[in-house]
């Protein structure tokens, strides 16, 4: 690398903080909790420089992800840095004038410094660092020279200037502040506009999440599940899964995706879940808590079997590799499930197995006027155990094709519609465009429409039939089913029935 003097410097202070109690704690590379420098560095840096350091650029058609992979970069709110924009320019409270009141000329004596003195705390990437795959380039890297005197120096890539982009990985990655950098996209200030930066060095992706977390979540009572939406990579955390919010994370997501699932004018399941637990419910609809606990044993579920292997929940567990954590928020999610369901529903429809036709012969009331083989009261898929082998099915199946699928491709950008509907459109759309994704999800569909998904208490039935449909009753019955279906899958041909074959291997079957 080049020396100093032939790199642009910025003198920095290096803040010491360890204490001896500090050097009981478990540190494990493999969970992402190396052990971290045991200080971290203070100083100002220009908001455009850092910026462009941390991979923040101005909007294209080409989609900057940057080092999103792992649940590091938080989505963009639009609506957040424009304020915090308007903040910069004239402070409170010209930011919070209406355009239209702001352009009045009569509020001019409102106008005030816009200071951000609140530290933007980031991380600096080293050469050992990866992220899915990649390293800083090393004509890229941002270093740190330290003296005796804790007066050090950050030294910037080599030709670093206004138009300098990153090759492969930005050097810097931010922790907390991202809002504010994308604040300075909106418009170029005259004069000086520094920002106060607490970096640390090489700091271990589960440190991160950690800061985060203390940082913005842990003081101002967050709704977890909105938290958790913020950084993907808080929901693999084992230091929260024994707090009480990684519990009420899961069980709130879960109820928030049913009540989407319910309440989503296109859903497959649009007023098709008894939401209240009612009794006797006409439709004999499945019922919101049971939906929510196949969910919490599905989807939003930790790791299944033995730590660091076994298939985890797509929403609320790394997947892959390199342990991505999928940064879909909660309409994303609830898009993914309705893509599916409205998959598998049209391959019934679009099928006539001995099974469906049975169950269509049945008689129903003018009134319902629904496909008995997708609903219906002697039909697995809409009873308890058949929604959760469904979901589980779908989840595990996508789980260890992660990869393959590029699943983290898809979602992690923020929608700025107010009306859920509209998000769960853009998103279901955008879905339908991964065209990898989705041929995936209809070969699945297709090999789950194969399955005889009639309940015992379909009519005409076997002996044999019967005998097998009563292993699925009782606490013993999910894992029968989950069992069975799997062994129907993993009989097929092709991605399908080797990825059924791999969960099987996984669970044990």
């Amino acid at each position: 690398m080049s020396s100093k003097t032939s790199r642009k410097s910025i003198p920095t202070i290096r803040v010491r903080q360890w204490l001896k109690n500090w050097d009981r704690i478990h540190w494990n590379p493999d969970e992402r909790r190396s052990e971290p420098q045991h200080w971290f560095y203070q100083f100002s840096m220009s908001a455009s420089d850092l910026k462009s350091l941390s991979g923040i650029y101005p909007r294209t058609t080409r989609r900057e992800r940057s080092s999103q992979d792992l649940g590091i970069q938080r989505k963009h709110e639009k609506g957040r840095s424009e304020e915090i924009s308007r903040f910069v320019e004239f402070g409170y409270p010209w930011s919070n004038l209406s355009q239209a009141k702001r352009t009045s000329g009569e509020f001019l004596d409102l106008r005030q410094p816009g200071w951000l003195p609140t530290a933007v705390v980031v991380n600096i990437l080293t050469s050992n660092d990866e992220r899915k795959g990649k390293r800083v380039a090393d004509s890229d890297l941002v270093e740190v020279q330290d003296n005796d005197n804790d007066l050090s120096h950050i030294l910037l890539p080599e030709k670093f200037d206004k138009d300098w982009r990153h090759d492969s990985l930005p050097p810097i990655e931010v922790i907390d502040g991202q809002h504010r950098l994308w604040a300075f996209e909106q418009f170029d200030l005259e004069g000086t506009y520094e920002l106060p930066v607490v970096a640390f060095v090489g700091l271990d992706l589960s440190w991160q999440a950690y800061l985060f977390y203390t940082i913005n979540i842990k003081p101002k009572k967050i709704n977890p599940s909105l938290a958790f939406d913020l950084y993907p990579l808080l929901r693999t955390e084992e230091w929260l899964t024994k707090s009480e919010g990684h519990a009420i994370y899961r069980e709130t997501r879960a109820q928030e995706l049913v009540d989407l699932l319910w309440s989503y004018s296109a859903s497959p399941w649009h007023h098709r879940i008894n939401m209240l637990g009612e009794k006797g419910h006409t439709g004999h609809m499945v019922t919101q808590a049971a939906w929510v606990r196949s969910l919490l044993a599905s989807f939003v579920k930790s790791w299944e079997g033995k730590k660091g292997g076994g298939i985890g929940g797509l929403y609320g567990s790394a997947v892959g590799q390199h342990n991505t954590v999928l940064p879909w928020d909660l309409e994303e999610q609830a898009a993914f499930l309705i893509f599916m369901g409205k998959t598998l529903r049209n391959a019934i429809a679009e099928n006539k197995e001995p099974w469906m036709e049975a169950l269509r012969n049945q008689p129903q009331s003018e009134s319902e006027n629904f496909d008995l083989a997708f609903f219906g009261p002697n039909n697995l898929l809409n009873q308890d155990q058949g929604v959760r082998i469904l979901l589980q099915m779908v989840n595990d199946l996508c789980f260890v094709n992660a990869d393959h699928l590029k699943l983290y491709e898809w979602g992690g950008d923020k929608n700025e519609e107010d009306d859920y509907e509209t998000r769960i459109t853009a998103s279901i759309c955008s879905l339908g465009k991964k065209s990898k994704i989705v041929r995936y999800l209809k070969n699945l569909s297709e090999s789950l429409a194969s399955y005889d998904w009639r309940a015992l208490s379909a009519p005409k039935l076997t002996e044999e039939q019967r005998t097998l449909r009563a292993s699925f009753r009782g606490s013993g019955g999910y894992k029968e089913l989950r069992r069975d279906v799997l062994r129907h899958a993993s009989k097929g041909k092709g991605d399908i029935a080797k990825a059924a074959a791999e969960v099987q291997k996984h669970l044990g079957y």
